[in-house]
């Protein structure tokens, strides 16, 4: 089956997909990974590291890219390679809980990695919306926030964690 930009697919499926393409890294990688079921709050994969018998939890975003050049540019926020749609309540830092940020391409049906300690993802949260509202008096104020990959070596207004230092950063054991 072909899966084009013409059909429609429902946000669950992207997220599931997301969820699943993370659990396979994270079997490859030689970590014990489980899924989480109902609604569990702030965390989508459980994971068990067998070397150093410590857990985490790993919340997956998930995009899905029909342009082949994910890059884009915003006066406010720079050059960025894919952004991530997130809720006021996903800035919690915790050193057991990341973030891991896939990018799917339809036309490379490849799947990109962006794992991020919760830390990071929490500080460019409250700064990007930060920005985002001083920028304009236009911006109320809402629940929405947005998480940017940008590039190493780029200007940015706000500390921008960089494609570089984050993808495929499966590194649990630090």
């Amino acid at each position: 089956m072909d899966i084009s930009t013409k059909t429609r697919i429902s946000p669950n499926s992207v997220s599931l997909a997301g969820e699943f393409a993370a659990l396979s890294r994270l079997a490859l990688l030689g970590f014990d990974a489980n899924m989480t079921l109902g609604r569990t709050k702030s965390v989508d994969i459980l994971v068990s590291d067998p070397i150093t018998n410590r857990l985490f939890q790993l919340e997956v975003k998930t995009n899905l890219l029909s342009r082949k050049s994910p890059a884009s540019f915003s006066s406010l926020f720079g050059r960025i390679l894919c952004s991530w749609m997130m809720n006021e309540k996903e800035s919690i830092s915790r050193p057991e809980l990341w973030y891991c940020f896939v990018t799917i391409g339809l036309d490379s049906k490849i799947a990109r990695y962006f794992v991020v300690p919760s830390r990071i993802v929490a500080d460019y949260v409250r700064a990007e919306h930060r920005l985002w509202r001083k920028a304009s008096p236009r911006n109320k104020d809402s629940a929405m926030r947005q998480f940017r990959i940008g590039f190493s070596g780029d200007k940015y207004r706000i500390p921008t964690p960089a494609a570089d230092q984050y993808e495929d950063n499966w590194r649990f054991r630090r």
